[in-house]
């Protein structure tokens, strides 16, 4: 099959496309560092053709709320259209399980504008929800380390391997549409704060962790929200193996 993979530079992206190619797949890369360009629409057209199934992998960096709905909205629509134009016969949409849940956050808007164009929009779909990936915990402390101090919200979670998460989105872009696809979550909860700190342990960064809600993520975000639903499908690698692999 001809797969194209939007997001193709970006980690999960990167990981699909790589799925795709060692099952046999003709994955064509879509990102602007490539010369596609989702917000203007730009390449789009030349990228899938002959394409017959898209993932969607991208992400936004955008911390305003109206911000956020505006890059989702607007590469969601510019894609689908191209889509429709050339005839491809699903859309897969990588999101994020319990975005239903959460109230507050810019991202989760975005992502629930996202969900919203494609589950209304001219190709068949499949909506995949996944939950926080293992580097997540890590990557948080990133965003507010200053002078050997990170605050990180202490989130209930059920991470998963970003390597399992491409392989999910590869199989279902081999099939037919489904629509809203189960949780997609790793093999057991794990507390963020506990992962940032091992995680920073197994690469070796020295920083002090400061438990808080003020960040992106409020109290909105605690208990089970993040947790996935009934009937979700379990990925096999977990948080420890992971850790072991040297938290790559």
């Amino acid at each position: 099959m001809r797969i194209a993979v939007a997001g193709a530079t970006g980690h999960i992206g990167a990981l699909t496309v790589s799925v795709l190619e060692r099952r046999g797949h003709d994955a064509v890369r879509i990102s602007r560092s490539l010369g596609v360009d989702l917000l203007t629409g730009e390449g789009l057209d030349e990228a899938l053709s002959g394409v017959q199934a898209v993932v969607d992998a991208t992400n936004s960096t955008a911390t305003d709320r109206a911000e956020a709905m505006a890059y989702f909205g607007t590469i969601t629509r510019n894609l689908l259209a191209a889509e429709q134009r050339a005839g491809v016969r699903h859309h897969v949409l990588l999101s994020i399980v319990g975005l239903d849940r959460v109230e507050g956050n810019a991202h989760y808007a975005g992502k629930r504008e996202q969900e919203r164009l494609v589950a209304d929009g001219p190709v068949p779909w499949t909506i995949v929800p996944a939950t926080q990936f293992h580097d997540f915990a890590a990557m948080v402390t990133s965003w507010t380390e200053q002078d050997g101090v990170a605050t990180i919200a202490p989130l209930l979670v059920q991470p998963i391997a970003p390597a399992d998460v491409a392989d999910v989105l590869a199989e279902v872009a081999e099939g037919e549409p489904q629509g809203r696809y189960p949780d997609v979550a790793g093999p057991e909860p794990q507390d963020l704060v506990d992962m940032a700190r091992r995680t920073n342990e197994v690469r070796s960064h020295s920083v002090r962790l400061v438990p808080s809600w003020s960040g992106l993520f409020g109290p909105s975000m605690a208990g089970n929200v993040l947790l996935p639903g009934a009937g979700a499908r379990i990925a096999p690698t977990t948080f420890d193996e992971w850790l072991a692999a040297g938290a790559p």
